[in-house]
């Protein structure tokens, strides 16, 4: 190829590595001006540019695992001796008979305390609502959080019940029509709700109670054998959901939402609504301990029986997008004239690791770090000690950032000063570069007899790094897991640190150490590379408009920190030069 041939061809490839970083750069420009007007508009109350997730096709009532007193003969009794209830799902507009009549006479219990405000329904004493009065929506900050819910648009419940009746009779289930016994008083400001349902030659009392300033709902049933013949029912317990996502997700992150099953033995396990749709779900399904849940961002709801008590755990597909997760445990024989009790915990709340802790084993595990929970516990901790002498969580952030960055600081002076070495060769590599052109064999070996003269590692600057990572990535699940930043308040304009920052000055300052941080940086010798780091900083800018807005003081403050300690191991290297 001639000289002319081969100026050309360069000048053509040029000329296309120009339009394709000119199309790169107003793609993410255009991005930056559409996902900034579009959270301009949701701050505002207004509609989404962008849509959010599409409703969910959401059923009302969940079946029930047998004919219940409601002479509901529909469900074939085979299903009442199954490993899973039966269930049947009805669309919203058309609610069974027994349910819609329950509705309409308006028996729907109040129940609560300061911080839980409870529905439970007569038709099956179904908690259909549970509504946390100190967790305010991110969205709207004048409504408070409401977690388990019966409407058009969504469905959470409880329930709870009796199967293993003999054929051709139906105990009490979550569809049976229950009626109520009263509220009394339990002392020291606790307080019970009583109901009642009879059915298949069983009389079940149920007892709600609460204590103040508990998310837990102790639920006491106890059962009467009124036949003439011995019998041995199985109370289960479970949760129904749609499988839609949890209010108030954000684009660029997620967190895991769906049920999960614990246990000694094979501890914490998620169990996705996809599998239980597709019946491939795998967990425990017996033993003498652990409780069911299921999660979502910053909340959780659990059935926690008491220790040491042979249960069974089930899952299942009981409507279009709607699906159970429980446990069965069997009451023993009742003789006729006898009474067994059974007692369980249903927690209904926030993630408090400190408080679920203390319920039961392995409940803390609900706060999801994934595969960092080792690391991630302990940085929890230290937030949580830092929070107690300090009093504010966004300063704590800041403190718990800077002590972990200092911890680290001897392997990142090892970086800064392997980079800060490569920044000052970087005028040489380029001369390199431009001497050999396109002959990268020769290009590459001079560059490694530079590299040897100068005893640098090309790799020194990204090892310490790597060695860093799993703890600054489990710093921020915890920061993003942590219920504790909701409704969290830093200093000025940020009054919820699990809100992104409504004017979106912390992402754009982020921006701007990102892009010091880049210029601190020995410069890629590829033009291209170099470029699309000039460009990073926008992107994650962009990015970060919609993050919490504790996430993003982490890494404003890690940057700043790592510009700090950039700069002044740089400057003594480059005085050494």
């Amino acid at each position: 190829m001639g000289d002319g041939a081969a100026l050309s061809w360069t000048t053509e490839k040029d000329m296309q590595q120009n339009q394709l970083q000119r199309t790169i750069l107003w793609i993410v420009f255009s991005m930056s001006l559409l996902f900034l007007w579009d959270g301009w508009q949701r701050h505002n109350g207004k509609a989404s540019l962008l849509g959010g997730p599409p409703p969910a096709t959401q059923q009302a009532g969940a079946g029930t695992p047998g004919e219940g007193g409601n002479g509901d003969a529909s469900v074939p009794q085979a299903a009442v001796d199954a490993a899973v209830p039966a269930a049947r799902a009805t669309p919203a507009a058309q609610l069974p008979a027994a349910d819609a009549e329950a509705v309409a006479r308006g028996e729907v219990f109040r129940f609560g305390n300061d911080v839980l405000s409870m529905r439970i329904s007569s038709a099956g004493g179904v908690i259909v609502h549970a509504e946390l009065l100190e967790h305010k929506e991110t969205e709207d900050r004048t409504r408070n959080v409401v977690l388990l819910e019966q409407s058009d648009s969504r469905v959470y419940l409880a329930q709870n019940g009796l199967i293993g009746a003999p054929q051709g009779v139906g105990y009490p289930t979550h569809r049976t029509q229950f009626a109520l016994l009263g509220e009394t008083s339990l002392g020291g400001g606790s307080k019970r709700l009583s109901l009642t349902a009879e059915s298949g030659g069983l009389t079940l009392v149920r007892h709600y109670d609460l204590e103040p300033g508990s998310y837990v709902v102790h639920v006491r049933e106890e059962v009467t054998n009124t036949g003439s013949a011995p019998v041995s029912p199985t109370i289960y317990r479970q949760i129904t959901r749609d499988g839609g996502p949890a209010p108030g997700g954000v684009m660029f992150y997620s967190t895991y939402t769906g049920p999960v099953v614990y246990t000694d033995a094979d501890k914490f396990q998620k169990v996705s609504f996809d599998d239980i749709g597709s019946g491939k779900a795998k967990f425990t399904p017996s033993a003498n301990d652990g409780w069911v849940g299921l999660i979502q961002h910053y909340f959780a709801t659990a059935w926690v029986p008491p220790p040491d008590q042979p249960r069974e755990y089930y899952s299942a597909k009981v409507g279009d997008n709607l699906y159970s997760i429980g446990i069965k445990t069997p009451l023993g024989t009742i003789e006729p004239g006898a009474t067994a009790a059974s007692e369980a915990m249903f927690y209904v709340g926030p993630q408090d690791q400190d408080v679920l802790e203390k319920l039961a084993p392995g409940l803390e595990l609900t706060v999801d770090y994934g595969w960092l929970t080792i690391l991630a516990k302990p940085i929890h901790w230290l937030l949580t000690f830092l929070h107690g002498f300090i009093g504010n969580w966004g300063w704590a952030i800041v403190a718990l950032t800077v002590i972990i960055k200092t911890i680290f600081f001897p392997l990142q002076a090892a970086s800064y000063k392997s980079m800060a070495r490569m920044k000052a060769v970087t005028p040489r590599l380029q001369a390199i570069r431009e001497r050999y052109g396109d002959d990268r064999a020769k290009m590459n070996q001079a560059m490694m007899e530079l590299y040897k003269q100068e005893k640098i590692n090309p790799l020194g600057g990204c090892l310490p790094i790597l060695v860093q990572i799993p703890v600054f990535i489990a710093l921020y699940w915890v920061l993003l897991a942590s219920v504790e930043m909701r409704n969290a308040p830093w200093w000025g304009w940020i009054h919820d640190l699990a809100s992104p920052d409504p004017y979106y000055i912390l992402p754009i300052v982020m921006a701007g150490t990102m892009f010091l941080q880049t210029k601190l940086n020995p410069t890629p010798p590829d033009p291209m590379q170099a470029r699309m780091m000039t460009i990073m900083p926008l992107v994650f800018s962009v990015m970060f408009f919609f993050f919490p807005s504790g996430l993003v003081l982490y890494w404003l403050v890690n940057n700043i920190y790592s510009i700090a300690q950039q700069w002044v191991i740089t400057r003594k290297i480059m005085a050494e030069k």
